[in-house]
This record gives structure tokens, sequence and C-alpha cells, in this order.
């Protein structure tokens, strides 16, 4: 499935109704270059799951848990990018959490599978059209996808 995404509010809005689809276990791996809007999209997600905020980029805290304002799922933030490899992301113990929360992961392609064998996908692309794509492993996560 493929969206274009002209603005950053549109990229929030699909991220508030994906947030709103979310249930604890479900586990999303955010893909992107800098700037290409993982953190928007992020925040759209968090909007839709009524979790406390703000929502900011986790770089240099690796992680940041956001409690459910709403009585749902927590929302575990981690931002892979200045992970070594697999072994630091299993450091953060995420598989304690993931049953409990949504855990979102930015730049965990190639480190994040191993949480999940059941997984939404995203791949967030920059160009003269911006468009992003999601694809998921596993019969929850594609449901949403239609």
């Amino acid at each position: 499935m493929t969206r274009v995404l002209p603005a950053a509010d549109d990229t929030r809005a699909l991220g508030r109704t994906l947030g709103e689809l979310l249930a604890a276990g479900d586990l999303v791996v955010l893909t992107g270059d800098l700037g290409a809007g993982k953190t928007t999209l992020t925040q759209g997600l968090a909007e839709g799951l009524g979790v406390r905020g703000p929502i900011t980029s986790p770089t240099f805290v690796i992680s940041r848990v956001h409690p459910s304002l709403v009585g749902g799922p927590a929302l575990v933030h981690v931002d892979a990018y200045r992970l070594g490899g697999a072994a630091e992301l299993d450091d953060l113990d995420l598989d304690e959490s993931i049953e409990e929360s949504v855990t979102v992961v930015e730049w965990g392609h190639g480190l994040a599978e191993q949480l999940a064998d059941d997984r939404l996908e995203v791949l967030l692309e920059r160009s003269r059209r911006p468009r992003s794509a999601a694809g998921g492993a596993g019969a929850r996560a594609t449901a949403p996808l239609g």
C-alpha cells in the first residue's frame, strides 16, 4: 500500500488513524531518511492512542514511555539511530513491556524484527511528491492495511 502525504499534517493524520487501530502488543517499525516524517507519524500515533506527550524524537535518550491518558496501552517510542546493533536494542529490554504497550521503533529496520513476528512496517520517503508505504508481517499487522 502506498499513500501520498503532501504535508506534515497528512502524515500526522495517518498516524492518528493507525493509532486508533493499534492495541497492546503491537509493534510499528518506522524507516526513512532524516526528515522523512517518522517522528511526525509517531505524534499522530500518540494522538490516536491517547497518550501523554509531547512526542519528540528520543534520539539522545534512545527510548521514552508515554503513559495512556485514556486507560489504553502506553506508547514506547524508541529511536534506534544511535544503536550499534541488535544487541544494544536487546539491552533496552523492550521484550519485557512489548505485550502491554504499543512499541514504535524509528530507524528499526534490520533491528526491531527480533521483537515480534507480527508487526507493521512503515517506509517514509521524501521526494518531490512526498509519500509513504506501509507493509506488515503477520496477520494482525496487515489487517489495518486492508
